[in-house]
């Protein structure tokens, strides 16, 4: 049955990005060649040793983690002592850098695997955390730059309104422009 009213039309899907489409396959990539690993080792020693390979990076990722998690609530707590005796903090201290990138090489670690734990052991050397967050610094202000300057704002565009009954309308912002004569009311939102 029909009563005349048009169908609304959505906006045709944008094209799937590289990240989502490779993703999957790289994960399972990552997966296969990681079992590939423990059991060419497993066949050229023991299961014992796999065992202990794996056993050791998770405790070793367990201490990195929460070695780095310990100074970077230390960096805080000293931050925030500062600001209220009223001393601004100092821009960036040498050793506060690197805490997220410690944590992430010992997440690697504790994950079984042979790559993952080269992948976190190279993760904690410091010449490689710092290239590595100059690299993504770089990258996230490029993406920034290259960012339309009313994308955010598209999320504004819509209001909710919270009814007294608990339930949410949804609506558009209409915003009055100064100089335009005053329009009817209009009739009130209805479910």
């Amino acid at each position: 049955m029909t009563t005349g009213a048009q169908t609304p039309r959505y906006p045709a899907r944008p094209p799937r990005s590289r990240l989502r489409t490779f993703l999957p396959l790289g994960i399972a990539a990552w997966l296969v060649l990681e079992i590939w690993l423990l059991t060419l080792v497993a066949g050229a020693s023991s299961g014992l040793v796999v065992f202990l390979v794996l056993v050791a990076g998770f405790v070793l990722g367990s201490i990195v983690i929460k070695r780095a998690g310990r100074r970077a609530f230390r960096n805080l707590s000293e931050a925030l002592h500062q600001q209220q005796s009223g001393v601004m903090p100092a821009a960036a201290r040498p050793n506060s850098e690197g805490n997220g990138l410690m944590m992430l090489g010992g997440l690697l670690l504790m994950i079984p695997g042979l790559v993952s734990d080269a992948v976190g052991l190279v993760l904690l050397l410091p010449p490689v955390q710092k290239a590595v967050s100059r690299s993504a610094e770089r990258t996230f202000e490029r993406k920034l730059r290259e960012a339309d300057p009313g994308t955010l704002g598209g999320a504004f565009q819509q209001a909710r309104m919270h009814r007294p009954d608990g339930k949410v309308v949804q609506g558009e912002v209409i915003r009055d422009e100064p100089g335009e004569r005053p329009q009817e009311p209009r009739p009130p939102l209805t479910h």
